[in-house]
């Protein structure tokens, strides 16, 4: 299996370009801004794209998804539970997204967004157990992702509190892959540090080891910092209802 991880810092996030090399077959999760260095990163490792994912419709930046999955003519992939006004590929919890050797399976993940998913990845040239995940903002190193941008701060927590139980369950060897890191707004005791692993995070992570759903909606409904700048206009963009992620 090929992961290739892009940090951004202008907003703060992470993209992924993973496949298998052998099979030529890559996907990209969650891309921002310039959509060449995904493309030239699946020249390099002899992989062609066939799906871009994005992990939730975005509101801290404008997703490029859109407009890689046109230029390489990959299947733009979206929750199922996303409401947005354009065609996708509709993913629904379950559902495996084959790449040669390397299978992603998709875990419907509210809590940061409705329809916010996972991807739980596997090299079966390895195993048939899972080898890591992409949490988008669901699980980030040392923090989770805040609530309140797409429902109510107490209804989004709640939604949190099952799908972090879920990812909780996995072997503590599995890595994670968030969707960001320190710096960004979707986050308040984010790590700088880009990965990590379901173990580390169990340790470590502070609202990842509280076991009471009220005392985890009370610790994620606190000090909840100021929305991103222009939240609802990019979220509403991202989700096709203004011109600017056309």
């Amino acid at each position: 299996m090929i992961v290739r991880q892009f940090l951004h810092f202008e907003p703060v996030g992470i993209s992924y370009l993973f496949g298998c090399g052998g099979k030529a077959t890559a996907a990209v999760v969650d891309p921002v801004g310039d959509i060449e260095p995904y493309i030239e990163a699946a020249e390099r490792t002899g992989m062609r794209i066939n799906y871009v994912i994005d992990t939730h419709v975005h509101a801290d930046h404008l997703s490029a998804a859109r407009q890689l999955a046109k230029a390489t003519g990959a299947q733009y992939v979206l929750s199922a539970n996303a409401n947005v006004s354009f065609p996708f590929t509709a993913a629904k919890d379950g559902d495996v997204l084959p790449l040669g050797n390397v299978t992603a399976r998709v875990w419907h993940t509210p809590g940061h967004t409705p329809e916010h998913i996972c991807l739980l990845v596997t090299d079966h040239t390895r195993s048939d157990e899972p080898w890591l995940v992409f949490t988008g903002h669901t699980l980030m190193v040392g923090d989770l992702g805040r609530t309140e941008l797409a429902v109510s701060a107490e209804q989004g927590a709640k939604d949190l509190f099952r799908s972090t139980n879920r990812l909780k369950a996995l072997p503590d060897y599995v890595d994670v892959f968030p969707g960001a890191f320190s710096g960004s707004v979707c986050g308040r005791r984010l790590s700088g540090k880009p990965s990590s692993t379901i173990g580390f995070e169990k340790r470590y992570n502070q609202a990842l080891r509280i076991e009471s759903e009220d005392e985890f909606v009370r610790f994620m409904t606190s000090e909840i910092p100021p929305a991103p700048p222009e939240a609802v206009r990019i979220r509403a963009a991202n989700s096709g209802a203004l011109p600017e992620a056309a």
